[in-house]
């Protein structure tokens, strides 16, 4: 039987981080700025993955979509054989580290209009959390709460039969 919710963490806007990192792999797929986009797109091919970061000697320089890749490419006509990530690449970053929350991550996405977040530890890029982590996670955590208040319901009717 699942324990209720009982500590703050266990509420989904105060879930830490680390908790929803815990549950998902840690693959982080990148490339470097000097890459051509079509090398960036075949990383994002082999790992069927639409989101890298861009790093120069280890250092996060940029973020790169598919979107990103569709809009400055594909729709300026560019060729993506020639064209290196330096030029279509998102430069400013936002990212967050594992004291954010549940809640943060979701209000950063939201107002900045983004869908991967990356997760910075020790300086570096440790994971990227995208907007289906956190959707997965408030699924769990609605079936979670439904689960209680159907038992809390049964016990309650037979305890009055």
């Amino acid at each position: 039987m699942d324990k209720p919710i009982r500590r703050p963490e266990d509420i989904l806007t105060y879930r830490p981080l680390q908790r929803i990192l815990d549950a998902k792999p840690r693959s982080v797929w990148s490339v470097g700025p000097a890459d051509s986009v079509m090398a960036a797109l075949q990383v994002m091919t082999d790992h069927n993955i639409g989101f890298l970061v861009v790093l120069d000697q280890g250092k996060l320089v940029g973020v790169l979509s598919e979107r990103d890749c569709a809009r400055r490419i594909l729709m300026a006509r560019k060729p993506p054989d020639t064209t290196p990530v330096s030029d279509v690449m998102t430069r400013t970053v936002i990212t967050v580290d594992l004291t954010h929350h549940f809640a943060d991550c979701l209000r950063l996405m939201h107002q900045h209009g983004f869908r991967h977040l990356p997760v910075m530890g020790d300086g570096k890029v440790i994971a990227i959390l995208s907007v289906r982590d956190l959707m997965s996670e408030a699924v769990e955590h609605h079936e979670k709460v439904i689960k209680e208040l159907e038992r809390e319901r049964m016990t309650m009717l037979t305890s009055t039969v």
